[in-house]
Parts: structure tokens; sequence; C-alpha cells
């Protein structure tokens, strides 16, 4: 454990259900733990056998980002998700915001890239009548689409069995088609937000607030306790053209102004976040009671704006939509090789096992939620630049083939405040995806690659290839042909030359260079060229073009959100071109692409290309008067 964070065993107790009075380390039985016997009960069931390279167990943005990237690596992955829906809390069902390191202040924006910034790039195109079940769509079908990746919705994890000190299966069904599967693979990652996996296989894991002398958090309460932040409730409302009258149901409950003295009621038609509750009980397992009482609170704050005589401007609204699936912020987190605390945060530590980073602010909700009407609903302390998140704090510190990512990362109270948002969690999902991989193909451990700086430095650049934006890590592959070519073009604008293409560098990183050629667009567009002293064997060449990164993007149901966003193909983004080698003199067109809308764009080619010489002509961008590539990569 480095930067001192060893993980005290204080008040440790193993066994099914291990809990302290004092302490925050809890644990599960280490068994193979069948919640469905040999019994006539379920003699009608349906059992299937599986094998698989990685199992990723949830299906929020952190989970499909993790099968994604394991799938893309080369691994066989089995993803179940226990809903109809992929998502977790920025599906249809729930329709938060999926927001991460795009808080921070200034310039640049540190938007996340990688696979999902491809899932928002898509969803920004595909929908721009704004739906959350289109956004569902857009991560079925990226799911689905991948040959590597069997899908079990409707399923969960019930069961999971240890041998030699690792995960070597699970258990998984569905009372939904009657059918529980027997999954083995040599990975498992856990991305269930709850850490039900990692309870089930005996892994220690963390619940509730460190006291502030745990690991010296100013930000701490005094004294260690059991409580979490609560979870949320949306709900969507429309502008109708007549009046609309709201009767709430008798048990709703009832405010009055001054519970809203610290809360804003303000545009009608996306709910609020703070309408929060439950961090006193145990988010899991009451969950059924937690939701009844957002319910309650829900219906009696529409019931105030409709009807307290407050909000007369609300006359014409009515309720469009209310969630029935509570937003979960905290619950269990897994114990890791490393635990990361709040001065790693703010002094934006640069581990050497990075992998993935934030720049959500610390942002902490009373455990009370609605019921501590004095507090603010949240305390946000900014942070001023990204930090970076390690591989040891995605591998659980128990069982070494069980990694993790999302909101049950081995993280202190006070840095999940930060870590638990989506985007955040999605861009962690994408790093424990290819680690999983990685170690698949290398026959090794994550704790192995976090350890050895030679295999780390590997790794990096397979995330890097992967568009996975590390801080501090540039392009540094020694099998990418492009860094040793020669780069020209048509033109350039001002300190955006050709030769920034092959700096190593593919985005905006604040250092006052664009690390990207950019060219106006002429009457017949603009080239770029690759040229080498002697012929190259080409068989795959990649892009990363500007999506607008200075820009905020995501889904939203509330008008004012969007202000500055583009709902649509970003305009900086090169929609059309054509790829060309030159053959005896003259060009010859080996790719094209037209309506291209994403940032991440590869050709590859069945039978290798051999040529010294590769253009990129830009016939048309997304509406910028500019061509404009971050990085030119060949293989």
């Amino acid at each position: 454990m480095s930067n001192g964070n060893t993980p005290s065993r204080r008040g440790f107790l193993a066994g099914a259900g291990g809990l302290l009075t004092s302490g925050l380390w809890l644990s599960a039985a280490e068994a193979d733990t069948p919640i469905l016997p040999d019994d006539p009960l379920f003699a009608s069931w349906t059992h299937q056998t599986l094998e698989a390279d990685v199992v990723v167990a949830g299906g929020g943005l952190a989970g499909v980002c993790a099968a994604i990237a394991a799938a893309r690596g080369g691994a066989r992955v089995v993803l179940i998700q226990d809903r109809s829906r992929l998502g977790g809390n920025g599906s249809s069902e729930i329709r938060m915001h999926v927001l991460g390191a795009s808080a921070l202040k200034g310039n640049p924006l540190w938007r996340e890239t990688g696979i999902i910034e491809e899932l928002k790039l898509t969803e920004a195109a595909l929908n721009p009548q704004r739906s959350f079940e289109m956004w569902d769509m857009v991560l079925y079908d990226k799911v689905v689409s991948e040959p590597n990746i069997t899908l079990l919705l409707d399923t969960a994890v019930v069961g999971a069995a240890v041998e030699g000190g690792r995960v070597v299966r699970v258990t998984a069904a569905s009372a939904l088609l009657e059918e529980r599967h027997t999954v083995s693979a040599g990975f498992f990652l856990d991305c269930t937000g709850d850490a039900s996996l990692a309870a089930l296989a005996g892994a220690r894991y963390m619940r509730g607030r460190e006291g502030r002398a745990e690991y010296g958090e100013s930000l701490a309460p005094e004294t260690a306790d059991q409580k979490t932040m609560g979870n949320s409730l949306l709900f969507m409302a429309r502008r109708h053209d007549r009046p609309m009258p709201y009767t709430p149901p008798a048990w709703a409950r009832k405010f009055t102004e001054e519970d809203f003295k610290h809360r804003r009621i303000r545009s009608w038609e996306y709910g609020y976040w703070w309408i929060e509750w439950g961090g006193e009980l145990d988010t899991i397992k009451d969950n059924r009671r937690i939701r009844h009482e957002l319910l309650r609170i829900l219906t009696g704050v529409w019931d105030h704006i409709k009807n307290s005589g407050k909000h007369p401007e609300s006359e014409r609204w009515a309720l469009e939509w209310v969630g029935m699936i509570p937003g979960k912020r905290e619950s269990r987190r897994i114990l890791g090789g490393h635990v990361m605390v709040q001065r790693e945060l703010e002094e934006a530590v640069a581990y050497p096992d990075r992998v993935s980073y934030g720049g959500w602010p610390m942002d902490d909700h009373p455990p009370g939620g609605m019921d501590d009407r004095d507090l603010p609903p949240c305390v946000q302390i900014g942070l001023k630049k990204p930090y970076s998140i390690p591989l040891r704090s995605l591998c659980s510190a128990d069982l070494p083939n069980l990694l993790m990512a999302g909101r049950n990362i081995s993280v202190s109270h006070v840095a999940l405040t930060s870590t638990r948002v989506m985007a955040t969690c999605a861009a962690m999902g994408q790093a424990a995806g290819a680690a999983a991989a990685f170690c698949a193909a290398e026959k090794c451990l994550p704790r192995d690659v976090a350890a050895d700086p030679a295999r780390m430095a590997r790794f990096h650049q397979c995330l890097l290839r992967e568009d996975q934006s590390l801080v501090g890590v540039v392009n540094a592959d020694p099998a990418d042909l492009a860094r040793g070519a020669r780069a020209t073009a048509s033109g350039q604008a001002p300190g955006c030359p050709p030769e920034a293409v092959l700096d190593g560098v593919n985005r905006d990183i604040g250092d006052g260079s664009a690390h990207q050629w950019r060219a106006e667009m002429g009457g017949e567009g603009a080239w770029l060229c690759l040229e080498w002293g002697k012929k190259q064997t080409l068989r795959q060449v990649q892009f990363t073009f500007d999506t607008g990164l200075h820009r905020k993007l995501f889904l939203s149901g509330e008008d004012g959100t969007l202000t500055g966003q583009v709902r649509g193909p970003q305009p900086e983004t090169v929609r059309d071109y054509v790829l060309e080698v030159k053959d005896g003199g003259k060009w010859r067109e080996i790719a094209r692409n037209t309506g291209n809308f994403l940032r991440l764009v590869r050709h590859g080619f069945e039978t290798p290309v051999k040529t010294r010489t590769l253009r990129l002509r830009v016939l048309a961008t997304n509406g910028d008067p500019h061509a404009r590539v971050f990085e030119m990569r060949c293989y």
C-alpha cells in the first residue's frame, strides 16, 4: 500500500456478515454460495454452464465500459445485469446526469474520452430529441454489437465460488426467465455498485464514514459511523395548454417554505437531485423502505409546487414520469491494494499505476437528506486539477483475480464523494476491463501489472491506444509506425502544425499547446500527409478527431443544463474524408468515411497496404471551418 494508506484490520471480524461495532471493515463468508440448490422448486428452471475469460457483474456505465473494453481487448466476456436495461443511474429507469471531471473549472475542460466519449457522441448524434429510452438503446446496441460479449439481462449474480484464494465461478439467476447459469472465468469484475459479487465471494469491504483520524481527512466526521449519503428519486414534468390540477396521495409528505430554505425550487421539467433520503439506513437492505419514503417526499414536493400557492406559474405543468428506482450514491466499498483518500485527490498524486482520472468536486451529502432541512443538501469542495486513479484501487486486496469499477472501488468515504459520479466510473470501468483482458493475455494478475514498471508501461500504451486519457502519460507505443514518419499538410492554423499529430498527446491539456493539426477547409478541403523514408506495411490506421472536449456533453431532461451543449454531431469533428496512398506517383484510395461523428476512428486492412506515403484528405466537417486532427497512428 503506497502513500501510507495501509488498510487497518482494527475491529475486523471474519465470517458471514462480519461487522464490528467500532469500525468499517466487513466481510462475507468465503464459500461457494449457491442460492439455488437442487430443490424441486427449481426443477423446471433451465440451467446453463458458460465459460469466459472475464465476467462482469453489473450493467451500469462502469460495467458497460468494462465489458466493451475487455471484449475489444480480445477477451470472451459475460456481462450480467439484474435489470432489463443497461446504464444504471444513467438509464431511463433513474435518469441521473452522466457527469465527471468536466466539472473542473477553467480551461481545458477535462471531459472523459475513450468508450464513455464514444457512447456520449453516439447518443448526441442519434438522439436530438433527448429521449432517455434512446440512450438505453445506444448502450444496448454497443454491447450486443460486440461479438465477444454474452449479455445476460434480467439476471443477478447470486453466488460465488472461491478456490485456492481466487474466484473461479459465479451463479447467476433470473426468476423472470426461470433460468440459472454457472459461469466460470479467469477474471471477475464487480461493477454492481453495491459490491455484491465481492461480498458473496468473501472479500473485505468498507461501509460508512471513516473517522477524521483514520486517514487524516479534514472533511471526515470526528468519529466513524455507518452512515452514508442517501438515495435520490427524480421526476419529469411537462407544460400543457390548460391548467393541470394535482391531487397528492394521502400518504404524501406535507412541506412548508421553511423546508426549502437550502433547496432551490426552480424549473419543473427535471425534478431535483436533493429529493434525497436514506443515508441513516442500509441503502441495500432497506431499499424498499427508502423508495417509499422518497415517493412520499417527491409527491409532497410536487404537491407544494402545485397547491401551496407559492408557485402559481406551475399551473399548466403536470407530472410526466416518476422514478421508481432510487438513484444510489453510496453503499459498500471493496478493500483494494490501495485506499484513495482526501489528500491524494487534492494533491493529484501521480501514481505510477494510474489508469484513469477524476475531477468532480468532493461532494458530500448529509445522510438525513430531506430530514436535515437545516443543513445544505450538499457541501462541494472543488478541485484544481484532475486526479489520477491507481490500478491498485481497482483490485481486491483479498482475491487477486477480482477487479472492481464504479462507486464500490477502494476509496475512503471522503474520496468517494468525488469518484462516485458516472463518467468517472465509466472511465475506471474501461481501465478495469482493459486490465482484465491484458492480464488474461499475459497470464498474470492485475497486482503484478501494478507492481511491475515494465508491464505497467505496456499497459499504459494499451490504454492510450483505446483513447483512455491518462494524466501525464503520452503515446510512446513502439508499434506505432506513425511515430517514425514526417508530417506535412495543405496548410495550418497558427500554433497547429501537422507534426502536432505525432507529439503523443491527443487532447488539450492546458499547457499552451493545441496538440492538434488544424487547417482551413478550402474549396477541395484540406489534407494531412505522413511520409516515411522507406515503405511501411500498414494493417491499421487510426485517427483521433476533435469532438469539442471544451464543452460539456451529457443527456438531460433539464433545459437549463443544455446551455452551450451541441445536441448532434459536434461541429469540430471531421465528417467526410478519404484515406489514400501514393503508388507510382498517383494517389490510390484505400478507405473512405462519410457521416462520421466519433473521436476515435479506425480502418483495418485485410490485405496489408505497403506504402511510403499516406494521406488523409478531409472533405467536410460537421460545421467547423477548419479540419482538425489530434492524432494519427499506423500499425
